[in-house]
């Protein structure tokens, strides 16, 4: 008897995970990554004047470390209140950026448009992988460069999402987004293109592993709507789980340090 896999339906996935991502408030979260946009940024090599593209840029770390390094640069989201804040972050700094509402997974921009593609902890969420790896590398210049930040499945973030998804199961036939994290998955996303991958470790700092949970479950849009999902009773249970792996992983004694690990990513 021959097993029928179910197919996921892309469109509904990123119609909720759309309405995630504006739950909450993810500037809040995303400006203590920034840098990890310095990072990339650095090991991209950018050049004043090169034509930079954000894709699934959130508030803009990525983008505003390439225009400090006078790039010409786009700034995509498909959550507009995400680019706003990314909008008055460039303007209080002075830096000329151009911010336009996008879906990564059908960028409105020509083929080989731009010299360097960027995404901080960005595309990998994207439903539809492929279609979104596609994309990257279309609008990418022959001989430019696309530089990624991916959380990996065995970090901090990856084990989160594995506890978020004992609670709320992702739909059935659905890629994981750690994947992206992982080199062999990269290497097929990009097929024929030269992958260099450097794990890196991103440091988590907060008062304590409640401080960092209450601010998660307040501004993190998915486990914002996770919680949001659940009965009271499973509620305090998912805050124990969420709570106990955040202290299990912490290094900084009475306050929380926690190491996420990362892949940073150049694609040529």
């Amino acid at each position: 008897m021959q097993t029928v896999t179910a197919q996921p339906d892309l469109a509904a996935i990123k119609g909720r995970q759309q309405a995630a991502w504006t739950a909450g408030d993810y500037a809040v979260i995303g400006t203590t990554l920034q840098i990890v946009g310095e990072s990339l940024c650095e090991t991209l090599d950018l050049r004043a004047g090169d034509k930079v593209l954000d894709v699934a840029a959130g508030n803009g770390n990525a983008t505003l470390a390439a225009a400090r390094r006078c790039g010409e640069v786009v700034s995509t989201d498909y959550v507009g209140s995400l680019l706003e804040r990314g909008r008055a972050r460039a303007s209080a700094e002075g830096l000329d950026v151009r911010f336009e509402q996008a879906d990564a997974e059908n960028l409105p921009y020509p083929d080989a448009s731009f010299d360097a593609v960027l995404s901080t902890f960005g595309v990998m969420f994207t439903p539809d992988q492929e279609k979104a790896a596609t994309e990257l590398a279309r609008v990418c210049k022959r001989g430019g460069k696309i530089g990624l930040a991916n959380w990996t499945p065995a970090g901090f973030i990856g084990q989160l999402f594995k506890v978020l998804g004992g609670y709320i199961p992702p739909a059935p036939g659905l890629k994981s987004p750690m994947l992206w994290g992982t080199e062999e998955r990269l290497r097929e996303l990009f097929p024929g293109k030269r992958v260099e991958a450097t794990r890196k470790q991103y440091v988590f700092r907060y008062r304590s592993p409640r401080h960092w949970l209450d601010t998660f479950r307040t501004y993190y849009g998915p486990m914002n709507k996770a919680f949001a999902a659940l009965d009271a009773g499973k509620q305090a249970a998912l805050a124990e789980d969420l709570t106990g792996l955040a202290a299990r992983l912490n290094r900084g004694g009475d306050s929380m340090l926690v190491d996420s690990e990362y892949l940073e990513v150049v694609v040529r």
